[in-house]
């Protein structure tokens, strides 16, 4: 510990200088090799100098241990060294792992082994770029468009080319692009955002979306745009099964289609880290199940592997959704004709239901029911178990904070054990849910857990993962996983 105050901003000073000079060398593997850099998951791409220090600061409640600039800079440097083609790289899983593993061997050595499938191949990168179209532009629709331009890149992937509405108003374009620049619970967006009226498109960090107006998914010529073999992303929730959703199949240019919300009928759910491998080329439509089927599918396959569930009661404190009024009006459903911002509303959800059509073993054994709260975002799921083989508190919250570090889940599964955290802490959360480790209660076979989730964002980072699973277009992703075992 640094007791002299000089000495104390000194530190802090050089690890600024640290964190500057790591900049480029992640701009550079970004642009030059297709190498998206991450610390625990969290990306560093465009990232400031204070965020990459305090991402830093963040692994520390990951790992349990400090995650040092002065080792993180060096093997950034090495890595460039390397010229590799296209993957993810996650430095602080890899600083572990060199520590722990390397014998003896030097940082470079370490490097050239543990990414030998990638070193000196300049970027080159296998995947082909599969042309989207985002149909309707709400919430999701919004939160989708943004992670897929962060995520352009060298143009390799996902390429968002078109966005699907109905013309709303005379100022409709700017209108648009202004929910894009602008969102109260989400901030600003990082970039640029330019309209052109004449040929109606928005360009973001140089990313061109062409705005098509129509109100019939099945007559839209998406090749007269130059779009083809598109994977549509229905995100307007209008149709529900394979019937509504096949209408798309009929629009030149569509190759498949993705639902945002759980499909009915025989259409698959997908929980991307649960059953993703499920996606075959032979499935034109895919759904991405709902927020809270995404948020606790990850713990429950968990909790389930490791102990047994025999049964138990979802109960989900959920932010209010713009399906419900805000002042007391009709409604056709239940209660939620009633003011979403001025009262706690019981209603139903299908989510415990359908976390069998994504983990089958559990198939009859969860009961489940909401509560819409007055918030706009971020909501908390209960789950009340009765376990098979019985634990304690510390033992079922270790063996959850390994598997958000080390398991196939950590993308979909997070953990927290901090006193103070509310839910706005939890705005912009990458990961499906994070299991609040100071709220478990465990009695034996009896065991109780909290699960934050971002239903917005978390939900929207799930829906692009099953998105690059449909297109085949993931990166090799290192360090690999250590499996976990239950």
């Amino acid at each position: 510990m640094h007791h002299d105050p000089t000495e104390c901003l000194d530190t802090w000073m050089s690890r600024e200088s640290l964190a500057e000079g790591m900049i480029p060398v992640i701009g550079r593997l970004y642009r030059e090799n297709n190498v998206v850099t991450s610390i625990h998951g969290r990306s560093l791409i465009n990232k400031s100098t204070m965020n990459i220090l305090k991402a830093h600061r963040f692994a520390r409640r990951m790992s349990k241990e400090e995650l040092l600039l002065e080792e993180t800079a060096p093997l950034l440097r090495a890595l460039a060294e390397l010229n590799p083609g296209a993957a993810a790289i996650d430095i602080a899983r890899l600083n572990q792992k060199f520590k722990a593993e390397a014998n003896g061997a030097s940082l470079d050595e370490f490097l050239r082994a543990e990414l030998a499938g990638i070193v000196g191949r300049g970027g080159a990168d296998e995947r082909t770029s599969t042309d989207v179209v985002l149909y309707g532009f709400g919430r999701i629709g919004r939160l989708v468009a943004r992670l897929l331009i962060e995520k352009a890149g060298g143009g390799h992937g996902l390429r968002l080319r078109a966005i699907v509405v109905r013309r709303g108003a005379e100022k409709d374009l700017a209108k648009r692009a202004s929910l894009l620049r602008r969102d109260s619970v989400h901030g600003p967006f990082e970039g640029t955002i330019r309209i052109d009226e004449e040929t109606n498109t928005i360009t973001a960090n140089g990313v061109r979306i062409q705005v098509i107006y129509s109100d019939n998914p099945a007559t839209i010529d998406y090749t007269s745009y130059g779009i083809q073999n598109a994977l549509v992303v229905d995100n307007t929730g209008r149709w529900r099964d394979q019937e509504g959703l096949s209408q798309h199949l009929q629009s030149n240019g569509v190759a498949r289609v993705l639902l945002t919300a759980p499909g009915k009928g025989v259409l698959k759910n997908i929980v991307h880290g649960i059953n993703h491998r499920d996606i075959t080329p032979a499935d034109p439509i895919i759904t991405a199940a709902s927020c809270t089927t995404n948020a606790i599918t990850p713990v429950l396959k968990a909790v389930n592997d490791k102990y047994g569930v025999v049964h138990g009661h979802v109960e989900t404190v959920h932010s209010f959704t713009n399906d419900q009024n805000l002042i007391d009006n009709f409604h056709k459903g239940d209660r939620r004709g009633r003011s979403a911002a001025l009262n706690m509303v019981i209603t139903e959800t299908g989510a415990a239901k359908a976390v069998a059509k994504a983990l089958p073993q559990l198939e009859g054994k969860l009961t489940g029911s909401s509560i819409r709260v007055p918030t706009p975002d971020v909501s908390i799921a209960i789950l009340n178990l009765t376990l098979e083989t019985g634990t304690t508190k510390d033992e079922v919250n270790n063996y959850l904070r390994e598997m958000s570090l080390h398991s196939d889940l950590r993308k979909q599964l997070d953990y927290i054990d901090s006193p103070d955290v509310v839910s706005t802490d939890f705005v912009g959360s990458r990961r499906s849910g994070t299991v609040d480790g100071l709220a478990t209660v465990s009695t034996d076979k009896n065991l109780v857990l909290y699960v934050w989730y971002d239903n917005e964002f978390g939900y929207s980072c799930q829906v692009v993962r099953v998105m690059e699973e449909m297109a085949g277009v993931n990166p090799p992703s290192f360090p690999t996983p250590e499996p976990v075992h239950a």
